[in-house]
């Protein structure tokens, strides 16, 4: 369970959430610094890791449209952060499972900054308003990449467990 820290809306792009005049900065150790730095308030409460654990970004449709630039989830992925959102732009998406962050398709979500919500099986319960909304669940082999970490770890502990038999 956590709180919802900040509500977004429709067309969100890479450049909006990684900023292109920083894009000479790649390390996925230094790119956080500058998770949404034109939205002062939400860039604020990240840097100054003002949320908990697992607390969620909701946002509209198509959330990273724009470039298919991997710093755009590398940044969000410095923080441990869940986004719900109506639907993901497509190769943001694919980025994002890669690299393990936490994405929830959820077309219908309705949710405000302080709303508590729970991600149970196929479903975001908001407990603030006692609705439910139906998930899109990703493909098992993408929510075992998620799960995993992203693409990396998950590779590694396929290539480990080889070993193994």
């Amino acid at each position: 369970m956590g709180k919802v820290i900040y509500v977004l809306g429709d067309d969100i792009s890479t450049d909006i959430i990684y900023p292109g005049r920083y894009m000479a900065t790649v390390l996925p150790t230094e790119t956080p610094k500058y998770v949404f730095n034109d939205i002062k308030e939400l860039h604020q409460m990240l840097v100054e890791n003002k949320f908990n654990p697992g607390d969620f970004i909701v946002a509209g449709k198509n959330f990273g449209c724009g470039s298919s630039r991997e710093q755009a989830v590398s940044t969000l992925r410095g923080y441990d952060i869940k986004i719900i959102a109506k639907d993901f732009a497509r190769i943001f998406l694919q980025n994002s499972i890669n690299l393990g962050l936490p994405t929830y398709i959820c077309p219908e979500i309705e949710a405000s900054v302080g709303d508590e919500l729970e991600i149970v099986g196929d479903k975001v319960i908001n407990h603030t308003t006692g609705k439910e909304f139906k998930l899109i669940p990703h493909h098992k082999s993408r929510q075992a990449i998620i799960d995993a970490g992203g693409l990396i770890p998950y590779t590694r502990k396929k290539l480990l467990e080889e070993r193994k038999q």
